[in-house]
């Protein structure tokens, strides 16, 4: 690559070490791609292509650690006798050393790059150019570098009394690329991005009138179409008391302001999620620090753990968090990734991807699933895609989108997007062991849920459904049986907790219940007694509640004996529609109280009745007196008394309130009498 290519590729004067007698090359990016490299390079270390990334470069995979050094803290590195190999007609036995130096540079677009100067041992002893010091030349180097840099980002310029341009300014045409007709008067005044235009306009001509000091920073357009950020200053020339003309400096600090303004956005993140102690509130805080800093929507997805690290679609994500500026931002909850995209992508390579894309017109397969309508209809102009890595896994992927006339997202953004979010990096660990953690839970939870028993003359449908709010698993459980002696025992019950020690537990307790009432012809109430006792030596820490029925008897004859344990009451509802809760054995839950007499209690079935036995989760909302969700269960099942029993349990886990906690759910409907 020539040093011209090197001017077009970094918009620095680097063409300058182009017949330097040592090797200099300049990487880019986390990446460390080759932007540059001289003809002394390509001796040394054979020629490589613009792009190559660092790691094709070196043969010690350790100097690509002390690129990384380099460019994350500005730390300079010399090496000495760096063993080399012939690029170049080579000799058979000799062995070639040379002496490293590394140094961080300023790059174009606000990034930071590292140039490697390297010296070959013979050549430094005869080079007077080189000097003796390799530190020595290092930091001449660099000093060169610098002043290049700083002059290319100055520029001078004179305009009239009025405040208009008068003289042509090479420096504004280099910046911008506006030839003199197009910035004389004021003309220089459209090559300022749009939102900061009149409020530059203003503050000039007022200064004008004033006859004072301007000094300001605003964006002004490159000839690429991107915008930097440029400080100006500028005094009057005043010759007998009247202003003949005005002269002012403008300085590029596109890298000064990017810099600050990635300080402050990382130390924003920092704070805001310094003291928030669960994954929710840190994620909505930090999409509240990237929106609308860094883009105008952004959404962050959690993903499931990919055995053996297959990641192939179908697979399911759950939105966690959908955050916009304008419009309306993409809803949250599980999202269907089905086929071969960018989002797959980025979970494969651990890579975050970067799409820029005329407005409103983003490529196939570059947007999450669930958002495609809303870029589009919001004209978005760039995304990335970043993974989020825990424990060597990507646990989740964000996606920011940036819309309109905005400038788009850059490399630079995307990699400090990257940086907010290790403020969340404790709180995603956190969430992907909770996700192994409730796999388990939920398997276990569904292993233990039975088929309904095969009993003339009584139908009987079960359901389990899962929170779609709480943060862990629930202890809900149902249970259905035939007992040797042909009667048949309905359970619900609920052990308090989210956790996976409820799950065990509820486990437990189900068994035990179930070996209690199998072989024993005595009333609910007393099992539970039996029950209650063993809870205590199970596990003294849960409490449970329970209701037990066993109905007896055969069609057009059938009764329930049953006990409740501090459980909402069953619910029974007749064929003509009428329903009522039954309230006549209620004892406290299970896990106090432990040697108190049970009650139990006996209800004839009607014909073609229906039983309903349910966790609170299906009544239960916060804040409100459970009555009134009780009632309005009531209501429910009066009008779907003579739904099938599947489709009346299905509409009944639809109601407004259900989903907010676990729900079990056992429906009975005793059989029309011939």
């Amino acid at each position: 690559m020539t040093g011209e290519d090197a001017r077009r590729v970094s918009d620095l004067s680097l063409g300058v070490f182009d017949s330097a007698p040592v090797g200099v090359a300049v990487f880019s990016g986390s990446g460390h791609r080759l932007v540059y490299m001289n003809d002394s390079c390509r001796c040394i270390v054979g020629a490589r292509p613009h792009g190559v990334p660092a790691r094709e470069m070196f043969r010690d995979v350790t100097h690509v650690t002390l690129l990384d050094r380099v460019r994350s803290t500005g730390e300079d590195i010399s090496l000495d006798e760096v063993p080399l190999d012939y690029r170049v007609s080579p000799v058979i036995g000799q062995k070639r050393y040379a002496s490293v130096s590394m140094s961080r540079i300023p790059l174009d677009g606000g990034e930071h790059g590292v140039m490697v100067i390297v010296a070959e041992a013979d050549r430094q002893a005869e080079s007077g150019w080189w000097g003796s010091s390799v530190a020595d030349e290092r930091h001449r180097f660099l000093q060169l570098y610098l002043s290049l840099v700083q002059l290319e980002k100055q520029a001078l310029w004179v305009t009239d009394a009025k405040g208009e341009v008068f003289e042509p300014c090479p420096g504004w045409e280099r910046l911008t690329g506006q030839a003199w007709e197009e910035y004389r008067g004021a003309g220089w005044q459209d090559a300022m991005h749009p939102d900061d235009r009149q409020a530059v306009i203003s503050h000039w001509l007022d200064t004008v009138d004033r006859r004072g000091l301007w000094e300001y920073v605003y964006r002004v357009r490159r000839p690429d179409g991107a915008y930097r950020h440029v400080h100006t200053r500028a005094v009057p020339v005043i010759e007998d008391g009247e202003v003949v003309e005005w002269v002012g400096a403008l300085t590029d600090i596109e890298q000064e302001w990017q810099e600050e303004r990635r300080r402050k956005l990382l130390e924003r993140a920092a704070t805001a999620t310094a003291h928030l102690g669960n994954l929710d509130d840190v994620l909505r805080t930090l999409v509240d620090v990237i929106v609308p800093a860094l883009a105008d929507g952004c959404a962050i997805f959690l993903l499931p753990q990919f055995e053996n690290g297959s990641i192939s679609p179908p697979f399911v994500s759950e939105r966690l968090i959908s955050f916009a500026r304008m419009g309306s931002p993409p809803s949250t909850g599980s999202q269907l990734i089905g086929e071969e995209c960018d989002f797959v992508e980025v979970i494969r390579t651990r890579q975050p991807i970067l799409r820029i894309f005329p407005k409103g017109q983003p490529p196939p397969g570059s947007v999450p699933p669930g958002g495609e309508q809303w870029a589009i209809a919001e004209q978005a102009n760039s995304l990335a895609l970043v993974p989020v890595i825990v424990d060597g896994t990507v646990a989740a992927v964000v996606h920011a989108v940036v819309v309109g006339d905005r400038e788009r997202l850059t490399a630079a953004d995307v990699e400090l997007l990257g940086r907010m979010l290790d403020h969340a990096h404790t709180h995603l660990n956190n969430a992907v062991r909770f996700q192994q953690t409730q796999r388990v839970a939920l398997a276990l939870q569904t292993y233990l849920l039975p088929d309904p028993p095969q009993v003339p003359g009584l139908e009987i449908v079960g359901r389990y459904r899962a929170s779609t709010s709480a943060s862990e698993i629930g202890g809900d459980w149902y249970d259905m049986f035939v007992t040797p002696d042909g009667s048949t025992i309905l359970s619900v019950g609920d052990v308090a907790g989210h956790h996976l020690s409820a799950a065990v537990t509820m486990s437990q307790l189900r068994n035990m219940l179930r070996g209690l009432a199998m072989d024993r012809r005595e009333p609910p109430g007393d099992i539970l007694r039996r029950l209650n006792v063993a809870t205590e030596l199970l596990n003294g820490e849960h409490t449970a509640t329970c209701v037990l029925g066993r109905l007896e008897g055969g069609a057009g004859s059938r009764v329930l004996c049953y006990s409740v344990a501090g459980h909402p009451p069953p619910l029974l509802i007749t064929y003509e529609g009428e329903a009522r809760f039954l309230t006549g054995a209620v004892d406290p839950m299970l896990g106090v109280a432990y040697d108190r007499p049970r009650t139990s209690s006996v209800e004839p079935l009607p014909p073609r009745s229906m039983l309903l036995f349910y966790t609170d989760g299906l009544v239960k909302v916060p804040g409100e007196h459970l009555d009134v969700g009780l009632e309005r269960l009531r209501r429910a099942a009066t009008c779907l008394a003579r739904e099938p029993l599947e489709a009346l349990c299905d509409k009944l886990l639809q109601m407004p309130m259900a989903g907010q906690d676990d729900i079990a759910l056992l429906a009975a409907r005793a059989a029309r009498q011939d």
